[in-house]
């Protein structure tokens, strides 16, 4: 079945996305934009088009790349269950994330992205506006919850995302880099222990 234009655009730019992403991860600043538009089948006339030029792609490359973390079991989680519950799926994630295969693979391609934008703004600018906006959705899976029979507010939810995000990629990280072999438990003990008065703040 032949696409429509808007859907050969789409996928056009998945594809860019996609190459830009390998390459990158590989090559980080020295990716050529020929090699990522030969990569994807296309041309470098397709990336300026699309993109503007290799700044352009770089930038929607980083808008792109939401994190390796799957919140999908985190959101099947029913409304009234316990904050306790949902920090425990987290971490748990975080815990796979770890032990999968191409773990080292995406920590190697996050080790370039962070090559890139400490020699630009602009990407910079984007990068943390992607960190976030991370933190904000994490944030959302706690914020509501029930702990100590009151709900979580939107600002302790904000207060304990962001700890809870920097122990669990601590640990992945050490977990991927071979400095211990930590455990799933560990992982979820490490990051419960943070469900504190002191982290949470005032309700």
């Amino acid at each position: 079945m032949r696409l429509t234009r808007a859907e050969s655009k789409a996928a056009n730019k998945r594809a860019l996305l996609d190459a830009a992403r390998e390459l990158v991860g590989k090559e980080g600043a020295q990716a050529r934009l020929e090699d990522i538009a030969e990569l994807a089948g296309l041309t470098t006339g397709a990336v300026y088009s699309l993109f503007g030029g290799k700044s352009g792609l770089m930038v929607a490359m980083i808008d792109d790349y939401a994190g390796p973390l799957d919140l999908q079991p985190v959101e099947e989680i029913l409304p009234g269950r316990p904050l306790e519950e949902v920090v425990d799926a987290i971490a748990r994630q975080y815990w796979r994330m770890s032990a999968d295969p191409e773990a080292a693979t995406l920590l190697l391609f996050e080790v370039r992205v962070m090559e890139l934008v400490l020699n630009d703004a602009e990407l910079l600018a984007k990068l943390n506006t992607g960190i976030n906006a991370w933190e904000t959705q994490l944030a959302g899976r706690l914020a509501g919850r029930d702990h100590a029979g009151m709900p979580v507010t939107r600002e302790q939810a904000v207060r304990l995302a962001r700890p809870l995000k920097a122990l669990l990629s601590g640990l992945a990280l050490a977990v991927v880099l071979g400095v211990h072999g930590s455990s799933e438990e560990h992982f979820v003990d490490a990051a419960l222990a943070l469900i504190t008065p002191r982290v949470l703040g005032p309700a």
